[in-house]
C-alpha cells in the first residue's frame, strides 16, 4: 500500500488527509478529516482531480481591453493547458455581460467559459 497526503480544500478547516491506496492506486481508506467533506474530496483528487480555471479574454470594442472569466464548473485537471490555450486565442465583441458564455464547451469537457465582470462598448465620439 502507499500513502498520500494532502490539505483538504472543501471548507476552511484545511485538514492534514492521508490516503491511503492499493497497489492498484485505488483508494483504500482516508483519515485526518473532520466531516465527510474531506474523505469525499480525497477521493475525487486521487481519482479523478479537477479545478476551476480563471482567466482573462480579450474584449473587442469595449471600455476595457480584457474580461475577467472562470470555467462554469470544474475540469479535469489534465485538461487545463489545453483549456488554456483556446482561452488565450479567444476574442468577444463589447457589451459582454457576467454569465455571458464566452467559449461553449471547452476542449470538449462539456464546460462553458463564461464572463465574471460587465464590460461596456466603448463610445467612439
Amino acid at each position: 500500500m502507499s500513502i498520500r497526503e494532502l490539505t483538504c480544500i472543501s471548507c476552511p478547516l484545511g485538514c492534514a488527509l492521508k490516503v491511503e491506496m492499493d497497489k492498484n492506486e485505488n483508494v483504500f481508506s482516508v483519515s485526518g478529516n473532520a466531516c465527510k467533506r474531506g474523505e469525499i474530496y480525497a477521493k475525487k483528487e486521487i481519482t479523478a482531480p479537477t479545478r476551476t480555471v480563471t482567466s482573462t479574454v480579450r474584449v473587442i470594442g469595449g471600455t476595457h481591453c480584457v474580461v475577467s472569466v472562470r470555467t462554469q464548473t470544474d475540469i479535469p485537471k489534465d485538461k487545463i493547458p489545453e483549456c488554456m490555450k483556446e482561452i488565450i486565442s479567444a476574442k468577444i465583441s463589447a457589451p459582454v455581460k457576467v454569465g455571458d458564455i464566452v467559449i461553449e464547451n471547452v476542449c470538449g469537457t462539456g464546460v462553458d467559459i463564461i464572463a465574471t465582470r460587465n464590460i461596456k462598448k466603448e463610445n467612439k465620439q
